[in-house]
């Protein structure tokens, strides 16, 4: 990954055993699962008396973990077990929490605020002994109602339309420089490097400092290392205060200056409001459209056919990412119970934890048939941008940053595929992303 060097790379932990490798068969993923489940089981927090043990099965997406094969093999083996069930360490990799395996299940407790809240999963400020919290993922309404009603304008259908021409040609220029050497490493040539451009000039940041970007944010939402995590939280903390301290002194037209000066229900934010605004944009902004990127081109590089029929017909582009992003969802949400309540029959109970995996929600085969399939014309109603109240603010931008990188790279660059011999790395969690994703090609016109 870029920014890291090949002993902070071989330091990250993974669950032991086979799950690391590639699963051949749903029997041999099941075997590896149970394997796993045994080893975990020796180093989780003890069970609470309200969670039957027959509920409790093996949940690979912990923080830490990587996988050299499939990373969404898992999924189907969990779709044949219980409708809600009990995963061990899924929490920061220390914590247990409830796992609603079925969509809509997912998207009941994504819609409940009367039950579950969004506040306090995340362990940034709690690392630091600060109070502070992402602003405005969690918030619960009514207050979360206010923050997005003020941030919404900045991220509308109509204004990102006007960064059509930048984001093109910046997807076009990166595209340039690796187009006649046949190939490139797409997660550090690309995907690592067209997003984050754009979303650095938005904020305002340098781009020359996107190396030690990359490190911060892998630290964040990757590193099991407490310590290492807990130096990233203060490293960005105080680069980003920072910041805004220089945009009080001298604004500019960009996020950081809309923070220090925006005002929300009359008034400007606090300075954990403020801290925490900032840092929610450092770590989506840094991650999740990369993320994207690099799982949906992995998919066409693997399955050719598909890679054809978007080239040759580019209008059916739109359509196929929201299907794509059904099919590779990266994103494992949160919430925590505030009153009792049940869920397909099972007990959750005030402060218990609850995971919503958008990739169980996107290959749920109780709602799209043939689930581990891409269908480009399924037309799916998938969860992977959230649902409820806290839909992602920036859906508008990153879909217009997939739709074009697939365009400008579909009409530029020839038949791809992985390179010969690539083993491809995936982490599992807080984001299921690939580490490298190398692509080799034909040199000259598609």
């Amino acid at each position: 990954m870029p920014g890291l060097s090949a002993k902070d790379t071989m330091a990250l932990r993974s669950p032991p055993g086979c799950l690391v490798s590639a699963a051949r068969s749903p029997e041999h993923t099941a075997s590896c699962m149970e394997n796993w489940m045994d080893d975990m089981a020796q180093t989780a927090q003890p069970l609470p008396a309200h969670v039957p043990p027959e509920l409790v099965r093996p949940f690979p997406y912990v923080l830490g973990a990587t996988t050299y094969g499939d990373p969404f093999a898992p999924v189907a083996e969990i779709h044949r077990g219980p409708d809600v069930f009990w995963a061990e360490r899924v929490v920061n990799g220390v914590e247990g929490a409830w796992v609603p395996r079925r969509a809509e299940d997912i998207r009941a407790v994504f819609y409940d605020n009367e039950h579950f809240s969004v506040r306090g999963f995340p362990p940034f400020a709690r690392l630091l002994g600060e109070s502070w919290y992402l602003v405005p993922v969690e918030l619960d309404p009514p207050e979360h109602g206010l923050f997005r009603s003020a941030f919404n304008p900045l991220f509308t259908p109509k204004r990102m339309a006007l960064l059509e021409g930048r984001i093109r040609g910046y997807a076009r220029d990166y595209i340039e420089g690796f187009r006649q050497k046949g190939g490139c490493e797409f997660m550090r040539d690309f995907a690592f490097q067209f997003p984050i451009k754009v979303f650095l000039e938005l904020m305002g940041l340098p781009h020359d400092r996107l190396e030690q970007f990359l490190a911060w944010e892998h630290c964040l939402l990757h590193d099991a290392d407490l310590e290492r995590l807990k130096h990233a939280t203060r490293e960005v903390n105080a680069y980003l205060r920072e910041e805004c301290d220089d945009r009080r002194r001298d604004p500019r037209d960009d996020l950081i200056t809309f923070g220090v000066h925006v005002e929300v229900g009359g008034r400007k934010m606090t300075e954990d409001e403020l801290t925490g605004f900032c840092f929610n944009l450092f770590i989506g902004g840094l991650d999740t459209v990369s993320t994207n990127l690099g799982l949906i081109f992995r998919h066409l590089a693997e399955h050719p056919a598909d890679q054809s029929r978007l080239r040759e017909d580019p209008g059916m582009i739109p359509q196929a990412i929201d299907e794509l992003m059904r099919a590779y969802p990266c994103i494992l949400n949160s919430r925590e119970c505030i009153k009792d309540t049940t869920v397909r029959g099972v007990e959750i109970r005030r402060g218990d934890k609850v995971m919503l995996p958008t990739f169980l929600a996107g290959r749920d085969p109780e709602e799209f048939p043939n689930p581990d399939r891409v269908v480009f014309d399924r037309r799916p109603r998938h969860l992977t941008f959230g649902y409820g109240v806290h839909l992602c603010i920036g859906m508008h931008l990153a879909r217009r940053e997939m739709r074009i990188a697939m365009e400008e790279f579909l009409a530029t660059i020839g038949d791809f595929a992985v390179a010969p011999g690539a083993v491809i790395q995936s982490y599992l969690a807080g984001i299921i992303q690939p580490i490298s994703l190398p692509l080799f090609w034909k040199t000259g016109a598609p």
